[in-house]
């Protein structure tokens, strides 16, 4: 049933907002530049790799060594806007169209995390990664690493239809009022380190 309602809603909503996906990859073009999608390999149902897409929102700035310069540097203002709004969020659509995504589930992080995770944390990857989930509910960006993969764990052993409907309403009412976006400090938010025994134990 779930992957029935992605494929449906999905299927609608890239035809029902694609003047709005059209006009912000213009905007992005014009005032960050090209590629206006950002790609990147992240892990999926059971760790599985699959590439996810969102709007660029940052520039590709480096320093004299050839390294990106920090988050806050690269994040534009027209960036901020796009995050705010979510809109960066969009070409998700196509990755919860294709079967990659789920509208509601854990967020896809980064492919090195796999290795840091403890076994607790691991069970994040047992459901397909989504645009939205319970962590991003109950915090976004701003809770810390450990009370997100608890949220994310707590999904996966709870997770229903009428709960990823709950979830669809409260990140509508989270977008609205800009909670979350990011941490205290931070652009977005600090890489996960690890915990504190390293490793899957």
């Amino acid at each position: 049933m779930k992957r029935i309602f992605d494929f449906i809603v999905s299927s609608i909503a890239l035809i029902i907002l694609s003047p709005v996906i059209l006009i912000t990859a213009l905007l992005i073009r014009l005032k960050i530049g090209s590629p206006v999608v950002f790609k990147q390999q992240r892990p999926g149902l059971n760790g599985d790799p699959f590439y996810v897409y969102k709007f660029r929102s940052m520039t590709d700035e480096r320093d004299e060594s050839g390294e990106l310069f920090p988050d806050d540097v690269r994040l534009t203002s027209f960036g901020k806007i796009i995050r705010k709004l979510s809109l960066d969020e969009l070409p998700q659509l196509l990755n919860v169209f294709k079967g990659d995504m789920s509208f509601v589930g854990p967020r896809p992080l980064l492919m090195e995390y796999i290795s840091i995770y403890n076994e607790t944390q691991m069970r994040r990857h047992e459901v397909r990664p989504g645009i939205t989930g319970w962590a991003q509910v109950n915090g976004r960006n701003a809770i810390t690493w450990e009370k997100k993969f608890e949220y994310d764990v707590w999904y996966v052993d709870n997770q229903s239809f009428l709960l990823d409907m709950k979830i669809l309403i409260m990140t509508v009412m989270k977008v609205f009022k800009s909670e979350g976006i990011s941490q205290d400090g931070q652009a977005t938010m600090t890489k996960f380190k690890g915990n504190s025994t390293s490793g899957r134990s």
